[in-house]
């Protein structure tokens, strides 16, 4: 099926709330295991081709998206369980298998067959801790009774085996019984402020926000000036900047080398969400910077859309097209545009969306394909394998609504700072 032509209107919020629903309906119901948590690998039909293997990223963002689905009232047809009966499918699943009573830990990775599991990757990482603290945060916004608790118990476990106090930074990975690794990187820390931000939105606690302001000002002033002033990947025991690791490995699906145009965008968004609950003067120009310097750098101007991946040179080192790089770009872009009351950002914004819905949106089974060819040609019929799960575009119209219909509410800021604290 082809796109609609002429182009819907990307700033409605009807066409944002039909995109969301659009995109629920491809996993909602099918994503179901009667037998326990949701299916991770579904082809573009919406054929589970892994009915076994269950990874963290996706188990926590099943939570994420049906928490979402219920905060927002959205609708399952008649006949199907409610979102709220899949969030708490998918958050029992969470508790249950991926967590380890005796440790506290989350595994990465389980076979999980008639009921039983098998931890098939017993590995910490602070990255999926990140999405454990989001899930908990938003399966408790949802009215999740059970998932209040889990916020400070994820936030201390952090703090015990990740948090690294003489660098203002989380460690990234440690193996079942809690030994660090050598490797840093910023990825973790980013979804860390992420969560974090949602802890605080969930429970008023400022501590949430203290260390999400904190995560902020290292990764995007004290490391990014080792780095040309934008977001390096990786890091050594130090954190002082590693140029060389998987320098040829552009596509590692969670550590790639090169600078990432989607988490600089994601991190301007990042730093206007933290600007709203805490004002502060140079989180806007920050946000900007980076914004403006992926979409200068990795935007196609022959076939459109954003590259993955460019080097230290400036020059694009990974052309493909990622589906999460489009989605939160198009979330940094909308959240300029109501900071700053530019016009650019909102064309930015239209020609994002053009592109995506040209080229990304599954316009006859539903949700986004994940990765394309530089000339925006498809790769495999692989639509969402493990850590998908559509939370970047869901997530992104998300927060392209609540710009349009809830501007934040003052209550929720404290007093603005001066400055960062680094």
């Amino acid at each position: 099926m082809t796109p609609q032509h002429p182009l819907p209107d990307f700033r409605s919020p009807a066409f944002l709330k039909a995109h969301i629903s659009d995109c629920m309906a491809f996993y909602h119901p099918r994503a179901f295991d009667p037998s326990g948590g949701m299916f991770h690998f579904f082809r573009d039909d919406g054929t589970v081709y892994d009915p076994h293997t269950r990874h963290l990223v996706s188990s926590t963002r099943f939570v994420y998206t049906y928490a979402m689905a219920v905060r927002n009232g959205l609708a399952s047809d008649a006949g199907q369980p409610s979102h709220a009966q899949g969030l708490a499918h998918a958050f029992d699943f969470l508790r249950r298998a991926h967590r380890d009573e005796s440790s506290g830990g989350y595994a990465w990775q389980l076979n999980w067959r008639d009921g039983q599991k098998t931890v098939t990757d017993g590995t910490n990482h602070a990255y999926g801790l990140a999405f454990v603290l989001l899930a908990h945060a938003h399966a408790h916004m949802a009215g999740l009774p059970e998932a209040h608790g889990g916020i400070a118990e994820t936030f201390e476990l952090l703090e015990r085996h990740f948090w690294e106090p003489a660098h203002r930074l989380y460690a990234d990975e440690a193996t079942a019984d809690w030994r660090l690794s050598g490797y840093r990187g910023q990825n973790a820390n980013m979804h860390l402020c992420e969560a974090l931000l949602a802890a605080f939105d969930a429970t008023g606690e400022t501590r949430y926000l203290d260390r999400a302001q904190t995560l902020a000002d290292h990764i995007c002033i004290r490391q990014a000036a080792l780095a040309e002033g934008l977001v390096w990947e990786h890091y050594r025991a130090d954190w002082s900047v590693d140029w060389d690791y998987n320098r040829h490995d552009s596509s590692n699906i969670f550590r790639p080398w090169g600078f990432q145009p989607g988490h600089l965008t994601e991190w301007a968004k990042l730093l206007l969400l933290l600007n709203e609950r805490r004002a502060r003067a140079d989180l806007i120009p920050l946000a900007r910077h980076f914004f403006d310097t992926a979409m200068e750098r990795a935007w196609d101007p022959v076939h459109g859309g954003l590259f993955y991946g460019f080097g230290p040179d400036g020059q694009v080192c990974d052309d493909h097209k990622y589906f999460w790089v489009q989605a939160e770009s198009l979330a940094a872009a909308a959240r300029l545009a109501a900071a700053t009351d530019e016009s650019a950002y909102w064309t930015h914004y239209d020609r994002l969306w053009a592109y995506a819905w040209a080229h990304f949106v599954d316009h006859e089974h539903g949700a986004w394909w994940r990765i394309l060819r530089a000339d925006n040609s498809k790769i495999s019929d692989e639509k969402s394998p493990a850590g998908k799960v559509d939370y970047h575009t869901m997530g992104a119209c998300y927060d392209i609504l609540e710009v349009i219909e809830q501007p934040p509410c003052a209550a929720s800021r404290l007093p603005p700072e001066g400055g960062p604290h680094l």
